[in-house]
Formats: C-alpha cells, structure tokens, sequence
C-alpha cells in the first residue's frame, strides 16, 4: 500500500468508525459487534502509526465517542471523562506495562483490576451530602443532564452516608443486569415494541427517556468506580478509592482485585476470561488502573485516553454457521415469533442450535434468509442473537422468508395491531396459546409446579384432558397415568405437585394466570391495591391506573381479560379448586420486625422460595439494602447489596444461617 492509497484507507475508516459511533452512542442503534468495531478502529491505529498526519487531531482514535442529544440540556463536565485504550491479548497488555514503566522511570507496579462492565457512563454531583445532579458522558467534556431519571436507578444513593465530601462528583456505570434485559425484551416483544439489541442498548435507551417514570420501570443499576472531582479529598490509591465510595454509600462492583504485579494482572485477566459467564451482567473485558494515584498524576493523560489505565478485552464469542429453517413459534399472547433453526455450533462453551429473530420487521430488516451463513454472538455472553448475514456467501437460490397470514398453529387469520411491530393470533381458542399459557402458570415465579414439560403439556392439550387452567386441578390419576412415559409414581408426583401449588400466595396466582402486560411486580401492586379477586374484576381502567405502575395501557390489557366470560369461568373453576385469590393478613410470626434481604445464589432452594419462606415466618424481604436492613442473607454471586451492607455495617449471613432461621433458631442472632 502506498502513500496514496493508505490515505484513502484512513479517510473510509474515519469516516465509517464515526458513523457507527453515532449509531452507538447517540441512537443506542448499534449495526456491528464491539468486535467487528475493535477491528476496524485498531487497522486505523495501525494505519496513523505508519503514515502520520500532523492534521489527525480530530480522528476517532484521538477523540472520545458520542455527544449530547439535542432532548437534553447540556452540561460541562467538571473533570473530564476519558474512554480507555483497548488491549485485546497478554502481549497488549506486557507492552502496554512496559510503556507505563518507561514513562514514569520505575518497575514493579502495583495495579488494581475492575470488571470492565458495558453499560452507560454516567457522572453523579453531590452538594452537601445531596445528590443534585447526573450527566452521561457525552464526549468527555459535555454530556446530556439526565438527574430526574438517573434519581430513579436503585444503586444511586439521593443522600451520602456521614464521612463523604462536602462536595464531590463521581463516576459510574449504569447497566442492566442480564436476566432483567432478557425479561424486558420478552415483554417489549409481547407489547409490540422493538427489542434492544444487548444490555448496554437497553440501559442508554432506558436512560435517555424524556419522562422519568419510564425510566423508573426500568431495573437499572449503577457502580461506581473513580472520584473525578472532590473537596479537600485525595485518595493515595485506586482501591482506597473504592473503599471510600462504598463506606458512602454508592454500589462498587465487587470483583475488584489489588494485584502487586504485572503477572497477578494477567492471572487476574485469564481468570475472569474463563469466569465471565458466571458474571449476572454484561462484562466485556477488565480494567487495568495503576493503583497509586500520586503515579497516575504523573503518567498523565492524551485527548483521549489516561495513561495509567487500560482495558483487556475479553476474546469475542462469535461463530458463523447455517441457517436451516426459519419456524415461526406462537407465544401465550398470541404472538408470532420467527426463530432461525441453526447447524448446531459452539459459542462461548454453549452449542447454540436456535436464535430468536424477534418479529416480522427485524427479520425484514437483516433479511435473513434459509441457506444463508450468518454471524452469531450471545448478547451479554447469554443471549444468542444473529448480528448478521454474510451476503457474500449467499447462495443465489435464497428467496426471501414468506411471513404467514394464518397462525401456523390454528390456522386463523393473524393480525398487526396498529403502532405494533407484532403479528399476533387473536384466537383466543388456539392451542399453542394454551399450551404457552400452561407453562407459564406452572412455571417458578408463579405457581411453581414441578413436572409439567413440554410433552406432558402438549398430551394434555390435544388429548382434550385440559381445557383451561382449572382443568389441571381435575386431574386424575388414572388419566395421568394412561399417558405414554407417564408411570403411577410420576402422576401421583404431579399431582402432589398441583395440591402444593393451592397455597401459593396471591400475588403468584394473579401472576399465573397469564394477564398480557401483568409481571410479578405488577401483580404485587395489583394485589396490595385490590386485596380480592372479586375487587380487582369489577374494577374500572380508572381505578385500575390508582395501582402503583400501572398505566392506561396495562389497565387496559386487565380490563379486557376480565371482560371474557371465559377468562372469569376459568377463575371461578380456579377458586373453586382451593387457590388462593385474597390476600391474607400478614402473619405473625418468630421473623417479625426483621427486614432481610437476599442475594446471590443459594444451593438448597431458590431465592423465591427462600422469600416465600421468610415471609411466612413474619419477616420483611426487602428488594435493597440500606440502613434500615436486620441483615443480608448472600450466596455466591453477591453483587450490589453485599457491597452496600459491609459498607454500612450491615450484618451479612450465609445460608447456613438462613436454614437455622427457618428451623426456628434465631440464637445465633442475639435476640
């Protein structure tokens, strides 16, 4: 390449890499993965170092990405909010080490390592212990004021705790939590809304929102990592930086590690590559900071990066394979959803065989088609999703997929309810709704019934054993057990299973019944508001909207379930087989006055049950902790809430303590 050439190279990238940062950073519209991104921005690295340009000021590898949206007030950040130079491998980073050395003349450094999350940055400015205002970065210099919706996210504390600053202002990540952003794009998939296309999107588009309230239904999180301004305030390193702002209050990611050599930095790094799916949030690589701060002052910064920190990017987990079929699946709402059927290939330790593509318009817009070879990656190392089609390989026979006009379940005439990128079956009667239907009421969050899989589900449904939900609890054991791979134990198993689930509370029942838009914390306020089933029925869309989040439209969806005939006999049948539709006064019990609140994983049984346990014995489960909690119950996997209790001396207990709690022995407590 020569001269010439090499500059028209660089022109096309500069201008392609600002493209996709505006599709990135300001319209949360991202069309490549971070690694197809990294590629191209490190061949223009490469590119500037051997044929530099006095004029390359402005060009993207010296500039930090995204800008103030023009919906917000713009806001001149204090200290500036750099991005991070990327390593991609060891090499990287033993050069990047090495620079550092020279530059501040000394070996032997000491470095604390942080998961690097994907999220939102995010500037918080505390006046007197108050926070007062919260700005995303932006360019490094001005972002967009978005205090009103950054005061909604659980993890940003409105007050300090005693000891902080006068004033100060911190720096954090917002982000969404991987099983939060899997149930929020299920449920914009079921109310006609486009899908997010990973974690990230998610939390900046939540973000960003002109009316807080929407923000606020949103499960955001936040931790923070650096002080960029303060008051008579200057830690002497980066891990007393974090100790200082946890002891204040804020969320610090807990996996944070003070490593005394370069070596214990690349341990670190091969480690958290092998663990990163353990992470419950989107991570992608770790952050490397020079841990004395007095050394990061002198190591200094460029335009665009600090030089005393870097980031190790985690290897991408992509694949290409075939596209086999494209089936087109229809959901307990109704909703047709369009699945690619894969060649089976590995990604990330996972054989992926099936990837959702969400709805008609998203299928139209990566016109994916059978026959061709596409690029999979898992969205927050979880989800996996189709980046995109190599049309290159596109064999000449694909014909665009043809999308049904008749459920291919039922065969009715489907729909797209107008303002919906949805295509639905408004039959009522279909099966496959029903059968959607019956694992949802049987599934963990609701009625918890163990037993009811898929092929059990479908002999009931087509053999006409079950009819509507009430059916389940007229089931018999000769009719279980006549079912083929159905034996006498197993049916008496499921129906012990079915009886159990009558004493399930009532705020799981209305979960489980199914009500387009209604979660498990909808459901909650729904029951709080309307403590019968009976209330709850009669109820206007009015007063409906009197719950705590619920809006015209989810008031809507609750009066038109109701409206059915058939909706309200499959309650009737439903009570009349013993489930509980009221709420019950809270029980006294050896637990009250305790506030408990549960995190991580536990191995005995699940966090749900666990509350149900808790709160059965007159304990508050609460959903954060803060100074008012009795203490914290943590497994492994503790994020956020473990934090903030060691930070305001909270006792934390494990769960071994928790099985003496709910055999009754509360010694060990004190009281």
């Amino acid at each position: 390449m020569n001269r010439g050439e090499a500059g028209e190279r660089i022109r096309r990238l500069r201008a392609e890499i600002e493209r996709y940062r505006a599709l990135y950073y300001e319209e949360n519209a991202p069309e490549i993965s971070d690694y197809e991104y990294d590629k191209l921005e490190r061949e223009l690295v490469d590119l500037e170092k051997s044929y530099p340009d006095p004029a390359a000021s402005g060009s993207p590898t010296r500039t930090v990405g995204g800008r103030a949206a023009k919906g917000f007030a713009a806001v001149a950040h204090l200290a500036p909010l750099l991005s991070l130079d990327n390593t991609y491998d060891e090499s990287d980073l033993l050069e990047w080490n090495a620079r550092l050395e020279r530059v501040l003349g000394r070996a032997g450094l000491s470095f604390v390592c942080e998961i690097k999350l994907d999220g939102l940055s995010v500037a918080l400015t505390y006046r007197g212990g108050r926070f007062v205002q919260g700005a995303t970065r932006g360019d490094g210099s001005v972002g967009e004021e978005v205090t009103a919706n950054l005061a909604t996210v659980k993890d940003i504390p409105r007050r300090l705790l005693e000891g902080a600053p006068e004033e100060v202002v911190v720096r954090g990540e917002v982000y969404l939590p991987i099983k939060a952003f899997a149930e929020l794009n299920a449920q914009r998939e079921e109310e006609g809304e486009s899908v997010f296309a990973n974690p990230r999107n998610a939390a900046a588009g939540s973000l960003r929102q002109i009316d807080p309230s929407v923000t606020a239904q949103r499960p955001l999180s936040c931790f923070c990592y650096q002080i960029l301004a303060s008051e008579g305030h200057r830690p002497s390193s980066q891990h007393q930086v974090l100790k200082d702002l946890a002891s204040w209050g804020f969320a610090v990611e807990p996996n944070h590690r003070l490593c005394k050599s370069i070596d214990a930095v690349l341990d670190c790094c091969r480690e958290w590559t092998e663990k990163r799916h353990q992470i419950p949030y989107d991570a992608d690589g770790v952050v490397v900071k020079l841990d004395d701060t007095r050394l990061q002052e002198q190591a200094g910064s460029t335009a665009k990066s600090p030089r005393w920190a870097a980031a190790f990017k985690f290897p991408a987990e992509q694949a290409e394979t075939l596209v086999e079929e494209i089936a087109v699946q229809v959901g307990r709402t109704g909703a047709l959803t369009p699945v690619a059927k894969l060649k089976p290939v590995r990604v990330g330790g996972v054989t992926i065989s099936s990837a959702s593509l969400h709805n008609e318009e998203e299928l139209r817009k990566k016109d994916v088609r059978v026959g061709d070879t596409v690029l999979i990656e898992r969205a927050g190392g979880v989800i996996p999703y189709v980046v995109g089609v190599k049309l290159e390989v596109r064999p000449s026979k694909a014909k665009p997929f043809e999308f049904p006009t008749a459920c291919p379940e039922c065969g009715q005439k489907v729909h797209k309810p107008e303002g919906e990128a949805i295509v639905r079956c408004a039959n009522r009667s279909c099966k496959a709704q029903f059968k959607e239907g019956i694992r949802h009421f049987a599934s963990r969050a609701a009625m918890d019934v163990s037993g009811l899989g898929d092929v059990l589900v479908n002999q009931l449904v087509e053999r006409g054993l079950v009819e509507d939900l009430g059916g389940l609890y007229a089931l018999k054991q000769e009719d279980l057990a006549a079912l083929p791979r159905m034996a006498g134990k197993s049916a008496s198993n499921l129906l012990a299973q079915l009886e159990a689930s009558k004493s399930r509370p009532f705020r799981r029942v209305l979960y489980a019944l199914g009500i387009r838009q209604v979660g498990e914390e909808t459901a909650k306020a729904l029951m709080e508001k309307f403590p019968a089933i009976e209330a709850l029925m009669a109820a206007a869309e009015e007063e409906l909207q009197s719950a705590e989040g619920v809006g015209p439209k989810v008031a809507h969806e609750i009066r038109a379930f109701f409206d059915i005939e058939a909706n309200r006999e499959m309650v009737r049948r439903l009570q009349e087989a013993g489930l509980v539709f009221k709420e019950e006064a809270h029980r006294e019990g050896p637990l009250k006055g305790l506030a408990i609140v549960l995190t991580g994983s536990l191995e005995s049984m699940s966090r749900p049950k666990a509350k149900e346990a808790l709160e059965a014995l007159g304990a508050k489960v609460a959903s954060s902790t803060s100074k008012d909690t009795s203490f914290v119950i943590a497994g492994p996997g503790a994020g956020s809430k473990l934090g903030k209790a060691r930070a305001l001396g909270v006792p934390v207990l494990d769960e071994k303590a928790l099985k003496r709690l709910l055999a009754g022995d509360r010694s060990f407590l004190g009281k």
